[in-house]
């Protein structure tokens, strides 16, 4: 049976981030409020926590989740390296809507799926989220949502979804954005051959290409 929290009232949120914590610490699924849509979370270092994540939405390991973390040195911990220019995307668009897909740090013990050697990171601006993943580190985190279905933007609409394939529903009313994250892939500037590298939009989302080009200019790919 799944137990839903109202992060908005004083007392809820402190048992709510207390069960979600434990409900982590166990290999099990919750779902968090974040600055674009809901997501549903996994301990990032618990292969089987992250293969349940991809079977309550009903994907493959080829669709590998994101990482959500809660500042930027948990994302040079994650990576290979930051490259300068994905350091000007952090400075200007986190905490936010923009997820990175970089080479991910060969020393770490994970399974995400299939990454290729890649990891793809965001910092959310929301404040729930930030708190809990002060606590329980980087989460493997992916809409809240159904594969086919629309992004829960209210946690009725995780709930209907997602069901009891969740321990613990962290709500906060609707979401800030309700727009998913804009994703961007930056790897190219760091594996060999990258003279002539550029970061590609993987997906539209809440940061526009216009706003990418004004931080990146040249190094932004032009859409296909």
């Amino acid at each position: 049976m799944s137990a839903v929290f109202d992060c908005r009232d004083a007392d809820q949120v402190l048992t709510g981030m207390r069960h979600a914590r434990q409900a982590i610490g166990r290999g099990e699924l919750i779902v968090l409020p974040t600055d674009t849509v809901y997501g549903v979370g996994a301990d990032a270092f618990s292969p089987a926590a992250v293969q349940r994540l991809l079977d309550a939405k009903g994907r493959g390991r080829q669709q590998p989740p994101p990482v959500l973390v809660a500042n930027v040195a948990a994302l040079t911990a994650l990576v290979e390296t930051v490259p300068e220019p994905v350091q000007r995307l952090v400075d200007e668009f986190w905490p936010g809507g923009l997820t990175i897909v970089l080479p991910s740090q060969p020393s770490l013990v994970w399974d995400l799926g299939e990454t290729h050697g890649t990891v793809a990171v965001r910092m959310p601006d929301q404040r729930v989220a930030l708190e809990l993943l002060e606590e329980t580190g980087p989460l493997a985190v992916s809409s809240a949502n159904l594969t086919g279905e629309a992004a829960a933007v209210e946690i009725g609409d995780a709930e209907r979804m997602l069901g009891d394939s969740i321990a613990v529903y962290l709500d906060h009313g609707p979401s800030g954005a309700g727009v998913a994250s804009t994703i961007v892939d930056a790897t190219s500037l760091v594996r060999p051959g990258g003279e002539d590298a550029k970061v590609r939009v993987l997906r539209d989302g809440a940061v526009s290409r216009s706003e990418l080009a004004r931080v990146l200019g040249d190094l932004l790919e032009e859409p296909a």
